[in-house]
């Protein structure tokens, strides 16, 4: 999502630290190069002088000069500082506190995501609350059909359509089904426009007035940059909001307004939009994405998307059948699905630390492609083939190829990926699980300078 913050942070950081001894220019230097950075990014002016202020007091003092390592030093206070920056002293949960049903009230500029991020948000409270969701957008061809829709496809309620109403008379309606339904919380969907206008602005201090919501929350594009923060400014001070929903976060390497509208808005970021798929909204952690753009990774967000997403049952039979060296095509196509549950091949990278200056290399390979045609493959098999593929022979492969519409060099791909695999977990048995085997990789690669993925050999680090 910061691509391009985050290579150029890690090129200084890099650079600086193979100096050895920094000196007060070396580091002046690197300050200077940060503060251009941010700027490229699409972080404002004030914000930038602002948090560089904070990092070059701290960055120049004495203990860092004649610390064993100041480059590591310097990257602490400018993580540190981000973390501030970011909102670590503010509470980004929801507020649910009201007679129910709490209600949500979604404002934006139109095209900046208000629909998709509602019906998102609503998949995400589902699995503690009783949810409705209303479109109160009049104004804009099939938008309140295209929430239904969602709502359909997420399995949450939606108020139903009544052409003529107004959005004010929707919104009055909605409480009053909110409250009939026992709903836990009710997510207002509000018209935007192409700009910000008084009528606009009117009307959705019109529609806080009758709803009285716990939240409002501001969903904003990072693709526009800078303009997101004057939107933040403009909603903030004419309806007041209590948080902000910065969307498409992993469409823009120049994603610097996330750093910039917390603090022009004074409202904390709540919740970052990273796909397109429903599931694609993750909870703001300030130190998390602090550690994302300085490319040291974020773990713990990958762990949550994994336990939040993947079929937990099914992995543990699959580690415990890895463990006794019993893997089969069958248990690889498992894998495939599993990881297609985490989104991206990019986006899990991001969660990685140190992996930032391979992003480049993995967006210009097509790995959903990859992995489509080696499901297919698979899918061509015979169940006995799946199970044991070492049958697999000249005439099957020719048949797999063709049932597949793939060529035989495919599929001898899709096997010899299988046979690094199968290797792996025969390691791991022997070395007596992934702790030893961690050490053992140092030593040799039992991928043989390839990857899970096959065709992609000496591209990456897996």
């Amino acid at each position: 999502m910061f691509d391009g913050l985050t290579n150029k942070l890690s090129s200084i950081f890099s650079r600086l630290g193979s100096h050895g001894i920094l000196t007060q220019k070396d580091i002046e230097d690197g300050l200077r190069e940060i503060r251009l950075a941010l700027l490229e990014a699409d972080v404002s002016l004030p914000v930038v002088k602002e948090f560089m202020a904070q990092v070059k007091e701290k960055a120049l003092g004495e203990k860092v000069i004649k610390s064993i390592r100041p480059d590591q030093q310097l990257v602490k206070i400018v993580y540190d500082e981000l973390v501030v920056l970011l909102g670590k002293e503010q509470d980004t949960s929801l507020n649910f506190r009201a007679v129910p049903p709490a209600v949500i009230l979604m404002v934006g500029l139109q095209g900046s995501g208000k629909t998709t991020t509602s019906a998102k948000l609503a998949l995400k409270l589902k699995k503690h609350k009783r949810i409705l969701m209303a479109s109160l957008d009049v104004y804009r061809p099939a938008a309140q059909e295209q929430l239904a829709q969602l709502g359909a496809q997420i399995g949450v309620d939606v108020l139903s359509i009544i052409p003529g109403q107004t959005p004010q008379e929707i919104t009055k309606r909605a409480i009053k089904e909110g409250q009939r339904g026992l709903y836990d919380v009710l997510i207002l969907d509000t018209a935007g426009r192409l700009q910000i206008d008084d009528i606009l602005m009117q009307e959705v201090v019109e529609i806080k007035k009758i709803s009285a919501p716990t939240e409002t929350l501001l969903v904003a594009d990072a693709l526009i940059g800078q303009e997101a923060c004057n939107v933040a400014r403009e909603f903030n001070e004419k309806v007041g909001i209590s948080g902000l929903i910065l969307t498409r976060i992993d469409g823009s390497s120049r994603a610097g307004a996330a750093l910039s509208m917390k603090m022009i808005s004074g409202a904390p970021l709540k919740f970052l939009g990273t796909g397109e798929k429903v599931e694609d909204l993750e909870e703001f952690h300030a130190d998390r994405l602090a550690g994302r753009i300085l490319d040291k990774g974020d773990v713990v967000s990958l762990v949550e998307k994994a336990a939040e997403n993947m079929d937990r049952e099914k992995t543990e039979a699959l580690a415990q059948k890895m463990m006794k060296g019993q893997f089969d095509l069958n248990d690889m196509l498992n894998q495939m699905h599993q990881m297609k549950k985490l989104g991206s091949m990019s986006s899990v990278m991001g969660m990685l630390p140190g992996l930032a200056k391979y992003k480049e290399q993995i967006a210009s390979v097509d790995t959903e492609g990859i992995m489509k045609k080696q499901e297919a493959i698979i899918l061509s098999m015979t169940k006995d083939e799946r199970r044991h593929p070492e049958i697999i022979k000249a005439s099957r492969k020719k048949r797999i190829a063709a049932g597949a519409g793939v060529e035989v060099h495919e599929v001898n791909k899709l096997l010899k990926s299988y046979e690094q695999m199968s290797t792996m977990m025969k390691q791991m048995r022997k070395l007596g699980g992934l702790g030893s085997l961690a050490s053992h990789f140092m030593k040799k690669n039992p991928f043989g300078g390839g990857n899970p993925f096959g065709g992609l050999n000496n591209k990456f680090p897996f």
